[in-house]
C-alpha cells in the first residue's frame, strides 16, 4: 500500500465530470480533485439532494474527493473592489465541500508581494483573514497553490494571516518553473502547513517576472506575453522535469505529510496517457502497487 494517498485532478480528462471520475478509477486513483466554480460541481450547480447524489456516485466507485478547486480566475484577492464578491462566493464553495465530505480546497490568491504595505498584499490579507475564519468553523483548509511567489513568501504571508483555515497546495512545478524556488526546501519551509499537493513537473527555460506572468494569464493575454519574450517554461510529464522526486518525497515524508499527491496535466496531447504514467511513477515511488 502507498505511504502517499494517489489523486487526480479530473478536469485533466478533458470529459464531462463523472466520465472523467470514472476514468480516475480506471487509473487506479484513489481520489480526485474537481473544479467546483461552474457547471455541474458548483454551489449554483448543485442542491442539497444534488450533492447528496454526487457523494454517493464518488463513494460508489469508491473515489474520495482528495479537493476541491475554488480557484475563481483573474487577479485572486489582490484587488479590494472584487474581494467582497469572490469571498462571499469562496465561502459557498466552503459550504459545498463540507457537503461532499472534503476537507480542502485549492486556490490561486494572486501573486503575494514581498513588500507588506503593498495595496495588494493588505488586499489578500484581509481576504484570507475573513475566509479562514469561516473556513475553519467548519473544519474546511483553502490552501494557497505555490508557484506566483517564493516560499519564503509565502510562509511570512501565512504567518501574518494567523489562520488555521488557510493553508499551502504545494505544486512544485510552480515552483521550479515560475519563480526558480526548489521544491525540497518549500516543503520544509512551509511544513504542517502542507495540506494537499499537485503531482507536477517541469523546467524553466529563461528568467522571468512572476507577477508579469501571473498578471498575462489573469487577463487572457499568456500568449502575447510569450510572443513577446519566447517561450518562458514548459510543463512537462512527471519524471521528465527538473523536480527532484525522490528528494520531494523524502522531504514530504520528513514532515509527516500522509495526504494526496494529486496529478495535475494542463497541456499535452493525450493527458489521459501522461496521467496514467503519472500515477504508475508515483506508485513506483512510494511503494504501492496496483
Amino acid at each position: 500500500m502507498s505511504e502517499f494517498k494517489i489523486g487526480v485532478l479530473a478536469d485533466c480528462f478533458r470529459l464531462p465530470v463523472r466520465e472523467g471520475l470514472k476514468k480516475a478509477k480506471e487509473l487506479g486513483a484513489d481520489g480526485v480533485q474537481v473544479y467546483a466554480v461552474k457547471g455541474e460541481v458548483s454551489p449554483e450547480g448543485m442542491d442539497a439532494a444534488a450533492r447528496t447524489e454526487f457523494r454517493k456516485f464518488c463513494q460508489s466507485l469508491p473515489l474520495e474527493i482528495s479537493a476541491l478547486c475554488g480557484d475563481l480566475g483573474g487577479h485572486g484577492f489582490e484587488r479590494p473592489a472584487e474581494n467582497v464578491a469572490k469571498v462571499e462566493r469562496s465561502k459557498r464553495i466552503v459550504d459545498l465541500a463540507v457537503d461532499l465530505g472534503t476537507r480542502v480546497i485549492t486556490t490561486h490568491i494572486g501573486v503575494v508581494p514581498a513588500d507588506t504595505a503593498a495595496p495588494a498584499y493588505q488586499a489578500q490579507r484581509g481576504a484570507c483573514r475573513e475566509l479562514g475564519e469561516y473556513a475553519a468553523n467548519k473544519g474546511i483548509t483553502f490552501a494557497i497553490e505555490t508557484g506566483p511567489e517564493p516560499a519564503a513568501v509565502l510562509r511570512a504571508f501565512l504567518d501574518d494571516v494567523g489562520s488555521e483555515g488557510i493553508g499551502v497546495n504545494l505544486d512544485p512545478a510552480n515552483l521550479v518553473m515560475v519563480v526558480a524556488d526548489d521544491p525540497v526546501a518549500a516543503v520544509r519551509m512551509l511544513g504542517g502547513r502542507i495540506v494537499h499537493t499537485h503531482a507536477k513537473d517541469g523546467r524553466r527555460l529563461q528568467p522571468c517576472d512572476a507577477a508579469e506572468v501571473y498578471g498575462a494569464f489573469a487577463d487572457g493575454g499568456f500568449a502575447a506575453l510569450e510572443k513577446r519574450m519566447g517561450r518562458l517554461f514548459e510543463e512537462l510529464p512527471l519524471g521528465e522535469g527538473v523536480v527532484d522526486w525522490d528528494a520531494y518525497l523524502a522531504a514530504l515524508r520528513g514532515i509527516g505529510f500522509k495526504g494526496y499527491l494529486t496529478v495535475e496535466r494542463e497541456v499535452g496531447r493525450d493527458p489521459a496517457a501522461d496521467m496514467r504514467k503519472a500515477v504508475e511513477f508515483l506508485r513506483s515511488k512510494t511503494g504501492g502497487v496496483r
